[in-house]
Parts: C-alpha cells; sequence; structure tokens
C-alpha cells in the first residue's frame, strides 16, 4: 500500500510502499479515506514529541477516517463498509494515518457522523476528545455554568466553545482581535487577552467572583492566568498543557482545584481505550444535530502534495487542515 514515511527529524514526508497490515484479535482494518493534520503529527515529525513515544522512521498521523475493510476475531460488532472516525494511529510505535491502510484497535472506533465528510470528521478525534476529557469529564460542564476557553479560535479550543454551549453553559473566550469574528461567530463572548488583564475580563464578565470552568488550551503563562480567574471555592481549572513549573498558590487562595488532560495516555497504556470510542460515538449525535462542527481550512491535499499541509500549518491555517488519502 502507499504510505508517507518520515525518515528521520525534520525530514519530508516521503512517498513509498509498505506492506497491507491485517487485523488481528480485537482489531480491525480500515481504508482511510482521509487523516487529519496536528500539531503533534509536526512535534513528531521534528523530534519534538517524546511524550507520544513514535520513534522516527515512520509513518505519522494521529487521527483517521474510513471505511471497515476487513474485522478481526473478537472485534465486537463492526462490519466491513462501516464508516468510521478515531483518533487511534501514530502513538506509541503503532503506524500512523499517512497511509492507505490502518489496524485499528476496535475499542477506539466510532461511526462517522453523518452530516460531515470523510475530511471532515478525520480532523475532529484528538481535539474532540481533549475537549471532551476537559469539560465533560474532569469539570462536568452543565447548565448555566460560566465558562472561559482560552484559545477559542484554536483546535481544542473552538470544539470546546461548542461543546460548552451544547451543555447548557454561558461561554467566554480568549483570542486576538483577527480571531473575534471565528470566536463570536461559534457562540461565545470574545475576550481580547493582549489587550485585557485577567482581572479586567473577570470583574466586567464575572462582577470580580471569578468563571466557574476554565479551560487552558494554550499552557504556560496562560495557565498561571487561568488560576486567577477560578471562582472561589467552587471553580475548577483544567489544562492539556499543564507540562511546565506553575505555582499553585492562586489557585489554592481561591480554594479552586485543577484537573490535567494527557488524551494520548490510553493509547499508550491500554487502559481506558473504550472511552474514548464512548466520547466519539456520543459527540456524534451532537455533530448529526448540528451542534458542533469543525472549521476547515479550504486548501485540499492528498499523499501527494501532504508536505505542502505541513508547511501550511506551520505558518498559519485558517482552520483544521485534512490529507486525502
Amino acid at each position: 500500500m502507499n504510505a508517507l514515511i518520515v525518515d528521520a527529524v525534520d525530514a519530508p514526508l516521503r512517498l513509498t510502499t509498505i506492506p497491507k497490515p491485517v487485523a488481528g484479535a480485537g482489531q480491525v482494518l480500515v481504508r482511510i479515506k482521509a487523516s487529519g493534520v496536528n500539531p503533534l503529527d509536526a512535534k513528531v515529525r521534528a523530534g519534538q514529541a517524546a511524550h507520544a513515544r513514535q520513534p522516527l522512521p515512520a509513518v505519522i498521523g494521529v487521527d483517521l477516517a474510513g471505511a471497515i475493510e476487513a474485522v478481526g476475531p473478537a472485534a465486537g460488532e463492526w462490519q466491513v463498509g462501516d464508516e468510521v472516525y478515531a483518533l487511534a494511529t501514530g502513538i506509541g510505535g503503532a503506524q500512523g494515518s499517512l497511509a492507505e491502510y490502518a489496524v485499528v484497535d476496535a475499542r477506539l472506533l466510532a461511526k462517522k457522523p453523518k452530516v460531515l465528510s470523510m475530511r471532515e470528521a478525520s480532523v475532529l478525534p484528538l481535539v474532540l476528545i481533549t475537549a471532551w476529557e476537559g469539560l465533560v469529564d474532569r469539570a462536568q460542564v452543565g447548565l448555566g455554568h460560566t465558562v472561559l476557553i482560552h484559545g477559542g479560535a484554536g483546535g481544542v479550543g473552538h470544539i470546546a466553545v461548542q461543546l460548552a454551549i451544547a451543555y447548557g453553559a454561558e461561554v467566554y473566550a480568549t483570542g486576538s482581535a483577527k480571531q473575534r469574528a471565528t470566536i463570536e461567530g461559534l457562540g461565545a463572548t470574545f475576550i481580547d487577552y493582549q489587550h485585557h488583564t485577567v482581572e479586567d475580563y473577570v470583574a466586567q464578565h464575572t462582577a470580580g467572583e471569578g468563571f466557574d470552568i476554565v479551560y487552558d488550551t494554550v499552557g504556560g503563562e496562560t495557565l498561571d492566568a487561568s488560576f486567577r480567574a477560578a471562582k472561589t471555592y467552587h471553580g475548577h481549572v483544567v489544562s492539556c498543557l499543564g507540562w511546565g513549573q506553575h505555582s499553585l498558590a492562586p489557585l489554592s487562595f481561591r480554594g479552586a482545584t485543577y484537573s490535567g488532560v494527557f488524551t494520548l495516555l490510553p493509547l499508550l497504556t491500554g487502559k481506558g481505550r473504550e472511552h474514548h470510542g464512548q466520547i466519539l460515538a456520543e459527540a456524534t449525535w451532537l455533530i448529526d444535530a448540528g451542534k458542533l462542527k469543525p472549521i476547515m481550512d479550504p486548501h485540499h491535499f492528498d499523499l501527494q502534495t501532504a508536505n505542502a499541509a505541513y508547511d501550511l500549518l506551520a505558518s498559519g491555517a485558517q482552520g483544521r487542515l485534512a490529507i486525502d488519502i
């Protein structure tokens, strides 16, 4: 089958042929129709994602959408021809999704939303699961909550905004001035973090009380800002990039709480994989109901032009990127 290989750190994607894999016990063989492009994949390529445990050379790509080609023993009720999407490849030494086929743990799969194209579905799993684990699993977002999303126009952020709104929350999101229209178009109240301090927007939007839930999708100083934006006693801060050194004093003085999200954990440990499939299956209902949709960059790429997709990712894409396989 055709596949793209990254031979070494920062090497270009090289189109070649590799053996077509065979589904084993608990696995299905997926004919990949589209591969989502993530900053994580770019970091693997650049040798900057040790946490992903994907040594080079490798086929990269963690997100996919496609159709089931074959079903291995004990792989549940999946059938040949089922259209699926998943965060399932390119981690922990597994072959990535920049190939015509991949074997996938059946527990990680969900049926593709009917209203989305393969291209649209392929860009969702990583960012959708990350947003869901933070807002739904950790913070238990619900009706009437005030929610602040840092980086509301980003990959995880724009999904988190829509997810919180779908659960009945009142949502605010930070971004730059050029992202205002995107954030407001998603239904959130825009906060220009470059021109307003934490104290400014906490005072303006919460009468100084702080937000019920703060989701940091940026990391670094933004996580420190999140601690200062949480509501006293009842605030909860979530971060998917809480990997640095941070003082917990601002959070502790508020009596607030913190949760970290590490979306790759089930792929690396084998534990909790069913939950990833369940998240995508539940999210499919929201997507088909018109409550959640990815913002797509208009450019199209395939295996022959995939290097250009990563160039565009680095220079600033206007939405999520996918590679047609």
